[in-house]
């Protein structure tokens, strides 16, 4: 057992972290710009946006829900250029739409197929309510390896 390779912890390639504006989300955020780093991994930035939080005349208002896809496609830019700030060489954004855990799991991984999983453990109260809740059900469920930072 002098490989010292084989004593050192798993490289990831592509590490998928969700953000929303929980302190928790913020701290898998650095978490997973660091991982990346290190890792010289991609990083893939994603939110999803909750249907369930708008009301019924919002969600069948094509203006409104382009408003809000707009405002967080936004706010997910700003998280990446501070990762490419950072030093990450790869960094994109992904929205999906629906129960964030579900969609994280049933969508977005099969699409970006990363190999780590970096969520928050709480949820924000509130509209912005989108991992916390879900975390446990990302852990339970996700293909892939998943990290959940408090």
């Amino acid at each position: 057992m002098d490989d010292v390779e084989s004593m050192n912890p798993k490289k990831f390639t592509r590490i998928l972290v969700g953000v929303d504006d929980s302190p928790d989300a913020q701290l898998a955020f650095r978490y997973a710009m660091n991982r990346a780093k290190f890792d010289q991994a991609e990083l893939v930035i994603c939110s999803v946006l909750e249907s369930d939080t708008m009301n019924i005349y919002q969600a069948l208002s094509k203006d409104y829900v382009h408003g809000q896809r707009a405002d967080l496609q936004e706010h997910l830019l700003q998280y990446q250029h501070l990762a490419e700030r950072f030093g990450i060489k790869q960094v994109s954004i992904v929205i999906g739409e629906g129960d964030p855990g579900e969609t994280i799991v049933k969508t977005i991984i099969p699409k970006v197929k990363p190999d780590l999983l970096v969520v928050g453990s709480l949820s924000k109260g509130g509209v912005r309510k989108y991992f916390g809740s879900q975390a446990a059900y990302m852990a339970k469920y996700a293909p892939i390896s998943v990290m959940i930072v408090r």
